[in-house]
């Protein structure tokens, strides 16, 4: 993907504001760890990896904005910034597993002048984008391997250049796919009710000449009942020990319409995305969003007035429908809690 969905550009951070795509194209610059963090909470970045490097330049710029205050009060500022990027978005483990790092790192380096801890975790965050970008290349060529020439793949939500640092987990599968010379076709659902699929799945990969076709969510299941559908190949938010996923709403009725119907169903998952403290999928928090996103869309509403909405984020599929996890250290076939305890050694 030639866009970068992150840059940094004049000491601060600018991100593609995806709650405009694809009608606009813009950068939005942050300067603070407070800014990112609304940011994030707004949903101008959105996906795990992508909001883990996010997380991380907030830590870098508050440390930068903080630099010339006193010791004591560069160290509660500090504090204060890991907080409320903690408290943006409940659901993605990206977030905290790139706030624990950059705590680690700055627990390190402390003691040293305000300009070199601050210069220290900007080089922290500059390394976390550009490892989230090599996982996506080595999840993407293993991923490849799976999808044979001519298929057909359903992917639900954006799991692409945007939802990451670039190349994508999904998607990323299918750009590599293609780069080996393969022929993959994508079918991109809409995505309710942010429509991830229909405004940034679809545009990632009509902006690179893969063929995509959209169809609302409610249609998976007719394509697979016809012999549409090939593959499913997703992202994933949150993937707790025994291998259950949580992934955009509306997930786990793909991964049961593809059981049915004997279909390979994938899910892309740096080892970022792995969270070995959560026991099983019922311990994943699920995000609830403003009942404005169900309404309708932007400023236009269609919902009856009056009536009570319900907008959970995220779900959860049961490890037993993951036909196998694509990680930056191979295929996990059947996952279980043994076996993703042996990919961390």
């Amino acid at each position: 993907m030639k866009i970068e969905t992150l840059r940094w550009m004049n000491n601060k951070l600018e991100m593609i504001d995806q709650r405009v795509l694809p009608a606009s194209f813009q950068y939005l610059a942050y300067d603070s760890a407070a800014s990112v963090a609304e940011g994030i909470r707004s949903m101008v970045v959105r996906g795990a990896p992508a909001i883990g490097v996010a997380a991380a330049y907030g830590v870098a710029l508050e440390a930068l904005r903080l630099q010339g205050a006193s010791l004591v009060d560069f160290h509660s500022g500090m504090e204060a910034g890991f907080t409320v990027l903690e408290r943006s978005r409940p659901t993605a483990v990206n977030l905290f597993w790139a706030l624990q790092r950059m705590h680690t790192v700055w627990s390190m380096v402390k003691g040293q002048k305000n300009e070199a801890v601050a210069q220290r975790l900007l080089e922290e965050a500059h390394e976390i984008l550009a490892e989230d970008i090599r996982i996506n290349r080595a999840m993407g060529a293993f991923g490849a391997e799976l999808l044979p020439d001519g298929a057909r793949v359903l992917t639900h939500c954006n799991a692409g250049a945007l939802a990451t640092a670039g190349w994508g987990t999904a998607l990323g599968v299918f750009r590599s796919a293609v780069e080996a010379g393969k022929k993959i076709s994508v079918i991109a659902d809409e995505t309710r009710p942010f429509l991830q699929g229909a405004r940034l799945t679809a545009w990632e990969m009509v902006q690179e000449n893969i063929p995509v076709t959209l169809i609302t969510d409610n249609m998976a299941g007719f394509m697979m009942s016809r012999g549409e559908i090939d593959a499913v190949v997703v992202g994933t938010d949150r993937v707790a020990s025994n291998g259950d996923v949580a992934n955009k709403i509306g997930t786990y009725m793909v991964a049961v319409l593809a059981r049915r119907h004997n279909i390979p169903f994938y899910v892309a998952c740096p080892l970022s995305t792995i969270d070995m403290s959560i026991v099983g999928g019922a311990d994943i928090p699920i995000e609830e969003r403003s009942a404005d996103e169900v309404k309708g869309f932007r400023d236009y509403h269609w919902a009856a007035e009056g009536v009570s909405i319900r907008n959970p984020s995220f779900d959860v599929t049961p490890a037993e429908l993951v036909t196998a996890l694509i990680t930056e250290r191979g295929v996990v076939r059947q996952p279980n809690r043994d076996k993703l305890r042996a990919l961390f050694g």
